[in-house]
């Protein structure tokens, strides 16, 4: 799912939040900032799998391996982004 149409102006955090929110299925009021990989039942290892996928469509990134394992949170996920010069 390319959630470009829905968030081109929004900030890398708020475009980040809603491509979480959409891959995860999750509810309006989660709290996105504070989940972490396998907190709850949608971020298991498939989860996880889109969630990595959609990141690479959204925000045309190529992430590595160690950068897929190591995405253990939303917080880590923004940091992954930044660090690879996505704005927003």
């Amino acid at each position: 799912m390319n959630l470009h149409t829905l968030a081109t102006a929004g900030s890398l955090r708020e475009r980040l939040r809603a491509l979480f929110v959409a891959e995860l299925d999750l509810d309006a009021d989660v709290d996105v900032e504070k989940l972490k990989y396998r907190d709850i039942e949608q971020w298991d290892s498939v989860g996880h799998m889109a969630l990595v996928a959609a990141i690479e469509d959204e925000f045309d990134v190529m992430l590595d391996t160690d950068q897929v394992i190591d995405m253990s949170s939303f917080g880590v996920a923004l940091e992954m982004l930044q660090g690879m010069g996505v704005g927003g």
